[in-house]
């Protein structure tokens, strides 16, 4: 089985004052220590790059420098995978699309056709939209108590 993690988890993993920074931190650290195989997909590492370095929308902005680092120590892992979109992608982002068509959900649904393209069926994120792609699993980071 492989994994992925949605941009928000990345997101409060960098959010030292918010409330899901310890779960989000402890997921991120035990995914990047492996074995298990781990999907970055584009889409979520440019999003975590541009929310992390927004004053507007992260209450303390890393510096760019900072925020590339962090992306840069994930995809030096062996078991890290960054896979794009490859042929045949349009079908996939279609078929996942469905009858689902404003807003958001054109974000989420290419983030769950890239998943499906590339045979990954879990999405650690925060976000329960991702339920209403068929096939795709939504985990959240476990929490820290208990």
């Amino acid at each position: 089985m492989s994994i992925t993690v949605a941009s928000d988890v990345l997101v409060q993993a960098s959010n030292r004052s918010g409330a899901k920074y310890r779960p989000s931190r402890s997921l991120v650290e035990k995914l990047a220590a492996g074995p298990e195989l781990v999907y970055l997909f584009w889409p979520t590492l440019m999003e975590y790059l541009e929310e992390v370095t927004d004053g507007e929308r992260f209450s303390r902005p890393l510096s760019a420098r900072d925020a590339v680092a962090n992306v840069g120590a994930l995809l030096e892992r062996p078991h890290v995978r960054a896979p794009g979109e490859v042929g045949g992608f349009w079908g996939y982002f279609v078929e996942t699309l469905g009858s689902h068509t404003k807003g958001a959900v054109f974000g989420e649904a290419h983030l769950a056709g890239l998943m499906r393209q590339h045979c990954v069926t879990t999405v650690y994120s925060y976000n329960a939209a991702y339920k209403r792609f068929t096939g795709i699993e939504v985990r959240e980071p476990p929490s820290d108590k208990g």
